[in-house]
């Protein structure tokens, strides 16, 4: 799936990021339907992050291109507001996924970020929802949150 335009040496890492998912998904694709192993909550913690960072590209897009061209903007506003569904979606399926067992404390001698003086590493996936979350409840309503993708037709002039 490539684009029509001339692409050149232009945003390499985000073409980098869109083929390294375009791979993953080419890796989980099953060949049997015995193979194919399910979401754990790893998987769902990296996708979230990846989900959070094209939110936060989408809102950067959508402001800078709301002066010169207001209807492209409403539109990248309508994306991301609905890659905020998409990340919260996930972020609820993460939290569904049951916990990878726990080492007894007796044979306890994984990681414990918890025990660190710093304390918890920053971005767990709750923190990245939760500041993403922040950023959303600015610029959107409730309304526009709760609303399904109806209504909306995009027609291509060119």
């Amino acid at each position: 799936m490539t684009s029509a335009l001339p692409v050149g040496d232009a945003y390499p890492y985000l073409r980098a990021a869109s083929a390294g998912i375009r791979h993953h998904a080419r890796t989980l694709t099953p060949r049997t339907q015995y193979t194919a192993a399910p979401a754990d909550r790893v998987h769902l913690d990296v996708l979230h992050a990846h989900l959070t960072a094209l939110h936060q590209l989408l809102d950067q897009l959508a402001e800078y291109t709301r002066p010169p061209h207001p209807a492209a903007s409403r539109h990248l506003a309508t994306a991301h507001t609905r890659l905020w569904q998409a990340a919260a979606s996930v972020h609820d399926a993460f939290h569904l996924l049951p916990v990878a067992d726990k080492p007894t404390a007796d044979t306890d001698n994984g990681c414990h970020p918890e025990r660190l003086p710093e304390g918890p590493p920053v971005l767990t996936i709750c923190q990245r929802h939760l500041a993403a979350g922040h950023v959303v409840r600015r610029k959107t309503t409730p309304s526009d949150l709760n609303t399904p993708l109806h209504g909306h037709t995009t027609t291509c002039s060119q």
